[in-house]
């Protein structure tokens, strides 16, 4: 998957990491940061993929065409999937309604 700017813009901004910290964690010059999301100048192959393996150590999961769409999404942590299994146990027999 070649990850795009807007994916790494929108992937910093879920993972709430300002851009300085995001350039500095994958060796990656600021401005090339800054002009990869902007304007999806290609900083290189390997900028490419060191930013997107720093992203994703901050929890984003980026999304291929086979996932339904290139895109970009957080992954839940162990504590929000015990909440999800939890909660789709509760709830009681389904019953019908008169509405």
């Amino acid at each position: 998957m070649k990850l795009t700017g807007y994916q790494a813009r929108a992937a910093r901004a879920l993972v709430q990491w300002p851009r300085e910290h995001v350039a500095r964690k994958a060796a990656v010059e600021l401005e090339a940061l800054a002009a990869f999301e902007r304007e999806n100048v290609d900083p290189g192959e390997e900028a490419c993929e060191r930013i997107q393996s720093t992203l994703e150590e901050g929890g984003a999961v980026f999304l291929t065409e086979a996932d339904g769409g290139i895109g970009v999404r957080l992954k839940f942590t162990r504590q929000e999937v015990r909440s999800i299994r939890r909660m789709e146990n509760e709830g009681g027999p389904v019953g019908n309604d008169d509405v």
